[in-house]
């Protein structure tokens, strides 16, 4: 599975290469990193919305996750990618925003990775 991981925080891509070390060598999942919404768009095309799921962070400069999700949803209504979002604050608001743009998941952080990992398993 093709997970495009969009954050802000440099740290992401060294924390999501350990916690799936055994995953990424056995080819269950194949983890691209952004970090920013922007970068992840350009992505996107380069990449013809290949990502199967994607990972975004609601806080960043720039394009927030929120702005993320709206374009995506907007521009691949017919087949569009799962998202979790992902935030460090659990606000009813945040949440109630995501989910009415057509989020597919919430998640907060500090990650429970234990918890991810089925939910990526369950979306294979």
């Amino acid at each position: 599975m093709k997970i495009l991981v969009v954050d802000d925080e440099e740290d992401v891509r060294t924390l999501f290469q350990q916690r799936f070390r055994r995953e990424i060598r056995a080819g269950e999942f194949d983890f691209a990193f952004s970090g920013s919404g922007e970068e992840a768009l350009e992505f996107l095309k380069k990449q013809d919305l290949e990502a199967v799921l994607i990972l975004s962070d609601i806080n960043m400069p720039g394009m927030s996750g929120i702005e993320l999700l709206r374009q995506i949803r907007s521009t691949s209504p017919s087949s569009p990618p799962t998202i979790m979002m992902i935030t460090a604050y659990g606000d009813a608001q945040s949440y109630d925003q995501a989910m009415a743009l057509g989020a597919n998941d919430f998640l907060t952080k500090p990650i429970d990775f234990i918890e991810l990992k089925q939910k990526l398993q369950s979306s294979l």
